[in-house]
């Protein structure tokens, strides 16, 4: 499946980025192709892994030209380019919406453009009944790569999505953070007690994505169980970890925060398909499957005229 195959992770220098990139690494694919506007997080993930499958790509989502350049040659996508703070969503709404969504799109275009075989593009709990920004946008992806697979299925490529709560220590969220705070000997600052999020390993996210990889049919929506915690909880599980005495701070709910976060609507939740531990929504599959018909029959008459 992989041998002589190229895959592109947009956003690649990123907690995904590397931890897909290490799962692929070993694997008979040919090329990875790293897209992503910092340069520094390139250099330092070419120093890290010294490793000849490894390309880099300066550009950004928001640029269709970039995207079309390393998209030459691509069979398939990973597309985790993303802003993901949701306070710096929620002063920047229109920023979150041109990366998020319609970044996301140009990766799309570009992508059945290219004749890519598989796309899987990465949203997020926040994207479930959404009240902010961030999660707006990525509602609004969603629904992009839902209308897109029905025309990328016409040409041969499967668009799928992937969905997950809080992915533990990844950059920039609470962990880290607590660890800090736990070192310089400062209040672990807590917005809400009771809050709740849904946690899961990076690997555990990287595992999601290689089973819609997999499994994934045109349009399909794939959704990783996790459990909860509350962020006093997490608090707390730090303070241990670390043997540690630091006083827990309230600061109180930030811009555009849910209290309790949610991983699938009750729409989705009556016609899931459910697969420890993973839930796939699956998309109109009478709308696939004639959409995969006239692939065939496209190519078809292309033999015959070429």
């Amino acid at each position: 499946m992989f041998s002589h195959k190229t895959l592109l992770i947009t956003g690649g220098t990123g907690t995904f980025g590397n931890a897909v990139l290490r799962r692929f690494l070993n694997t008979e694919i040919e090329e990875i192709r790293i897209l992503s506007r910092d340069e520094k997080k390139q250099h330092d993930m070419r120093l890290q892994y010294q490793n000849p499958k490894l390309k880099f790509y300066i550009g950004d989502v928001r640029q269709p030209e970039g995207i079309r350049d390393a998209m030459a040659g691509v069979s398939f996508v990973f597309h985790a380019a993303a802003l993901k703070q949701v306070p710096s969503c929620e002063f920047y709404p229109m920023e979150a919406l041109l990366t998020n969504a319609l970044g996301a799109e140009n990766v799309m275009n570009a992508s059945l453009a290219a004749g890519v075989e598989r796309f899987i593009a990465l949203s997020t709990d926040k994207a479930v009944y959404p009240i902010n920004a961030m999660g707006i946008s990525k509602a609004m992806m969603e629904k992009l790569a839902a209308a897109k697979a029905r025309v990328g299925a016409a040409e041969g490529l499967i668009i799928c999505s992937t969905r997950y709560g809080n992915v533990m220590a990844s950059r920039g969220s609470i962990i880290p953070l607590f660890a800090n705070q736990i070192k310089q000997g400062k209040p672990l600052t807590v917005t809400d007690r009771k809050m709740t999020r849904f946690m899961m390993s990076i690997d555990e996210a990287v595992d999601l994505v290689v089973y819609a990889f997999q499994h994934g049919q045109p349009g399909d929506l794939f959704v990783r169980k996790a459990p909860a915690a509350s962020i006093k909880t997490l608090a707390l599980a730090m303070k241990e970890l670390y043997q540690a005495n630091n006083p827990i701070q309230v600061t109180g709910t930030r811009h555009g925060e849910k209290t309790h976060e949610t991983l699938l609507t009750r729409e989705e939740m009556a016609h899931a398909d459910d697969f420890v531990p993973f839930a796939q929504i699956p998309s109109n599959k009478w709308t696939a499957i004639l959409s995969r018909v006239s692939h065939l029959c496209r190519s078809s008459l292309r033999a015959l005229v070429g």
